[in-house]
């Protein structure tokens, strides 16, 4: 059985503008560096094939270009080690600031990198080396932006709360998808020679903001409590380690929504492209499913409050894999009204309903001393094994077998993988934030609705 309700504490005016603003900070914040990584795998998609890896047979040069795209989700899991080390030590604020900056910075530069015509084969290697940059600090921005917003919450509402974090990934992909679909209507000579770096240069702005509101931000009523009290964990990698199975289980009930995510959304650019769909027809489909995720994420986030995390992250992960393959018949119909629907079914719908839950489980999965890093290894680790290769994956399938059903199988394998996972993971919607860090327990322990 869960634990029986914590009573919220009284609230303070003072306590709800600070959660408030938290939980506009982490909307920002996550939007920024989602626009700044997405911006990359649907440009990645469109056009670094040619510019960065030329003289490549065309499906070649598509996965070189997913391969930086994999760079970034490698360097995710050292993010994730080293915010969370200096967030577990020094404060959660200063990381998400660097974070943010490193993030900005790395896709600014990116927009002013010279070809592979102009310095050769230094334009690959600079565009690798800004690529690891980026998933170094989206490896820390995630953890650290959610795990302030649930522990300014503390005992209220802490998925509905979380959700604005979550919601930064689809407010990230609508202003990227927005930004790449006026720039693609550009003729195909400009695209090449300039248009591409517009979205890049852009990200500078979307920094200004989200540094602004950031600043804003007070540090975490936990981390400011432990660190008076002196007790911070020396080294919070290794704590969470020498007990690995809250990072493993956390890594793997992931896996399904950052499978069908990267498939439906950047892979998704390419495989439609390739089967006759126009380049604005698929920016478009992804730009409403978007929309629809930004409604489904904080209501699938407050169900979770009322019914736990489990049940709705579990329905989601079904859904996700009943859907699979309808959803890729619904692209091979090349019916741009059939391909908005399916990405809506499959995106929109069924991987937001997984996604949305996750922030305020993951973090409540972890103790103070140690909930930046252990947090940030178990999504990190998620995004590493089911978005930063799948794209690679599905690319060469697709071009050696000629068919969309691998992509199929691997959406739908990632979501059964979340939904095995569930049954093993300790429901956390009632518990206290200040309980003990080992929270999973055994599957046949309680029941899975709250």
């Amino acid at each position: 059985m869960s634990p029986s309700p914590v009573a919220a504490p009284s609230t303070t005016p003072e306590q709800m503008r600070q959660l408030r603003r938290v939980a506009l900070s982490g909307l920002l914040g996550t939007a920024v560096e989602f626009y700044d990584f997405l911006v990359y795998g649907t440009v990645a998609a469109l056009i670094f094939g040619e510019l960065f890896f030329p003289g490549a047979d065309p499906a070649v040069g598509t996965i070189a270009a997913f391969g930086t795209f994999a760079a970034g989700y490698l360097a995710r899991p050292l993010g994730g080690i080293l915010f969370g080390h200096f967030g577990d030590r020094l404060g959660r604020k200063s990381m998400l600031l660097l974070t943010m900056g490193l993030m900005g910075g790395a896709s600014f530069l990116i927009g002013l990198l010279p070809t592979y015509d102009t310095i050769g084969v230094w334009a690959p290697v600079l565009l690798i080396t800004l690529r690891v940059v980026q998933g170094i600090a989206i490896g820390g921005e995630w953890g650290g932006a959610t795990l302030m917003v649930v522990e300014h919450a503390g005992e209220r509402r802490r998925g509905l709360w979380s959700s604005f974090t979550q919601m930064g990934a689809p407010l990230g992909s609508l202003l990227s998808s927005a930004v790449v679909t006026f720039v693609v209507t550009l003729p195909k000579d400009q695209f090449a020679a300039w248009g591409w770096r517009v979205p890049f240069l852009l990200s500078v702005v979307l920094l200004g903001v989200g540094l602004f509101v950031r600043l804003k931000v007070a540090e975490s009523p936990l981390f400011a409590e432990m660190k008076k009290e002196r007790t911070e964990a020396r080294l919070p990698v290794v704590e969470v380690l020498r007990r690995p199975r809250p990072v493993l289980l956390a890594c793997c009930v992931g896996i399904g929504a950052f499978t069908a995510q990267s498939l439906l959304t950047s892979y998704m650019i390419a495989y439609a492209t390739g089967i006759g769909y126009a380049r604005p027809q698929v920016l478009s489909a992804l730009t409403v499913s978007a929309c629809v995720a930004l409604v489904v994420l904080p209501c699938a986030s407050a169900l979770s409050d009322r019914i736990g995390r489990r049940p709705v992250v579990l329905a989601g992960a079904l859904t996700s894999a009943a859907l699979a393959f309808p959803v890729l018949a619904l692209v091979d119909a090349k019916s741009p009204g059939l391909l908005i629907l399916a990405v809506v079914l499959g995106h929109g719908v069924a991987q937001s309903t997984m996604y949305g839950p996750l922030g305020a489980l993951l973090t409540e999965m972890f103790g103070t001393r140690v909930r930046y890093t252990g947090a940030s290894l178990g999504y990190q680790g998620a995004t590493l094994v089911g978005a930063g290769f799948s794209p690679m994956i599905a690319g060469s399938l697709v071009a050696g077998s000629g068919s969309g059903t691998p992509v199929a199988l691997l959406v739908c394998g990632g979501s059964l993988i979340t939904a095995l996972t569930v049954w093993f993971v300790r429901e956390t919607h009632r518990d206290s934030l200040t309980e003990a860090t080992e929270r999973p327990t055994t599957p046949h322990t309680e029941e899975i609705s709250a």
